[in-house]
């Protein structure tokens, strides 16, 4: 899943410059080796991008009678804002209403951590996690809703410490349905 070690190296040598343009001198001691440990950094953080779907769920569907809301909540996610490349970190939770398939519960943390693992914003990232599950459980219905606190807004611009975005998708009956809706918003509290 790490980039080529030639890409890598020409990330290094990237940061390199950037060190040498923010005014620094990248020959100092505690500053030699930050080029390539940034490079590999952001080989790590943006992992998502060599990771598909597919390869990800490995035929963890498996068939289920189970038709009630299923909920996983809580699941760590750490992804960097496509604007500023500052991290934003919060958390995800998910409900699926199954139609004969269930998916095994790692799987979801991982299909978090794919896309989160991308230059992303909020929506965007609630968006394809929601049309993730979707597709891998062809489920009656999907909610994902995320609370994340963005660095971009907490250490410049308006640096708001105490700031967080909640964003939210709900398809299938999850969308059509006001009791299902309601149901799983209650099994979050």
């Amino acid at each position: 899943m790490e980039l080529p070690q030639n890409t890598t190296n020409e990330l290094a040598e990237h940061y390199e410059q950037i060190i040498r343009l923010v005014g620094e001198d990248p020959q100092r001691e505690g500053l030699q080796n930050t080029p390539m440990r940034a490079a590999k950094a952001m080989s790590f953080l943006t992992r998502g991008y060599r990771q598909t779907l597919e390869e990800l769920v490995n035929g963890a569907v498996f068939s289920s009678d189970t038709d009630e809301l299923v909920v996983i909540k809580d699941i760590e996610l750490y992804s960097l804002c496509e604007h500023h490349l500052l991290p934003f970190i919060g958390k995800c939770h998910i409900g699926y209403l199954p139609r004969g398939k269930v998916l095994g519960l790692s799987k979801f943390a991982r299909i978090v951590d794919m896309y989160s693992r991308r230059l992303q914003i909020q929506e965007q990232l609630t968006h394809q996690i929601a049309s993730a599950v979707q597709s891998v459980t062809q489920a009656a219905g999907v909610g994902v809703i995320i609370e994340a606190r963005h660095l971009c807004m907490m250490m410049r611009g308006v640096e708001k410490q105490n700031s967080q975005m909640r964003t939210s998708v709900m398809l299938g009956h999850l969308r059509n349905s006001q009791n299902t809706r309601q149901e799983f918003l209650k099994l979050l509290d």
